[in-house]
């Protein structure tokens, strides 16, 4: 289970972080390594901005622990909640807002990072960033793992 885990998490994570880079870049004209300091702010506050190379793979590890525990509690519900086995449109909203939700309800207020301004267009981008890349692939990912482990390939 651990490989398809370990699998799961870095498409997803990258799918994820790509996303948040086109993002940052079109809304905000943001640079990546900017996007990689933000997420470094959460445990480093302001001074990961002034950080180099050491601080954006600080962001970029600190990005995929975060979809590492996504996966792996995803994984851990998916055999004993019925309703996980309905369909991957319905699993993949259910991630995003658990994901969205557990990020600006508690990620970020314990975090150092800089509180950004609440917008409808980025929190709307967010969401199908969240379905699309985190949602999907850790829904698909769980299924075909459950499933070859059902019929005893995994």
């Amino acid at each position: 289970m651990l490989k398809q885990i370990i699998k799961t998490t870095l498409l997803a994570g990258s799918l994820d972080i790509v996303a948040a880079f086109i993002q940052a870049y079109l809304q905000n004209n943001t640079a990546p390594a900017t996007v990689l300091k933000f997420i470094a702010s959460g445990v480093f506050g302001n001074a990961a901005f002034e950080g180099g190379y050491g601080m954006m793979t600080y962001g970029l590890v600190f990005h995929f622990i975060i979809a590492f525990c996504c996966v792996f509690v995803f994984f851990l519900l998916y055999p004993n909640l019925k309703f996980l086995k309905k369909g991957h449109v319905l699993n993949s909203v259910l991630i995003a807002l658990v994901a969205l939700g557990l990020t600006h309800l508690v990620i970020m207020p314990l975090s150092n990072a800089p509180q950004e301004v609440f917008s409808l267009l980025k929190i709307t981008t967010a969401i199908g960033i969240l379905i699309f890349c985190i949602g999907l692939p850790i829904s698909i990912g769980a299924k075909r793992y459950y499933s070859r482990k059902m019929h005893g390939t995994a």
